[in-house]
């Protein structure tokens, strides 16, 4: 159809002439409202954004002779990671002739494995890489039960269960302090005929 007849035909019917595709020979174009077009385009786009999600990659570095604190405290940074939704690659350092000791980064990274297991499945095995070995842990959709080193610590819960003992024995204590106050105020009408007499 010859151009002016389009636009005609669109005038008509009170909608816009929407070129599709441009390159194509002819090119093709078709009749509509270019507004709903791009409403619905944008929502299209928005729905399209809300389900892609942007993993991150994030690093925990062990040691091979770590403490048992010190891995605690890095599986709980572990933990934290994997809840965000993010993705945690765990690094085991060599130094030196540790290298010659993978075995023990090995076991490391499998406890490690098990350890986040309720929360996260291991998405790459252990492999070495020069004076490294690392694995890659993802969360997993629906945890299978609970973090196990961040449930053994709740900052929020154990705050309030100091801060709860405490209040009570402040509002027990708030009235014998009143009390003490008005024992204490009331000998002092008693100094003040010897004000008088010192005046005197």
């Amino acid at each position: 159809m010859p151009t002016e007849n389009a636009l005609a035909l669109a005038r008509q019917k009170g909608l816009d002439l929407i070129e599709v595709s441009p390159t194509a020979m002819p090119p093709v174009c078709r009749i509509s409202d270019y507004g709903r077009l791009k409403y619905e385009q944008s929502k299209k786009d928005k729905d399209a954004r809300k389900k892609q999600k942007n993993w991150e990659l994030k690093e925990v570095k062990l040691r091979p002779k770590i403490e048992t604190h010190d891995y605690e405290t890095k599986a709980r940074m572990a933990e934290r990671l994997l809840l965000d939704g993010g993705k945690v690659k765990v690094t085991i350092m060599f130094r030196g002739r540790e290298i010659t000791y993978t075995g023990f980064g090995k076991k490391l990274l499998d406890r490690m494995a098990a350890d986040m297991a309720p929360i996260a499945s291991v998405e790459r095995d252990a492999k070495l890489e020069g004076k490294n070995m690392f694995m890659i842990l993802a969360p997993r959709p629906v945890p299978s039960g609970p973090p196990k080193f961040t449930s053994l610590l709740h900052p929020e819960k154990a705050a309030d269960g100091v801060k709860a003992p405490d209040a009570e024995k402040l509002s027990e204590a708030e009235p014998e302090t009143e009390h003490e106050t008005e024992t204490e105020l009331e000998p002092e009408p008693m100094s003040e005929p010897q004000g008088a007499v010192s005046s005197a």
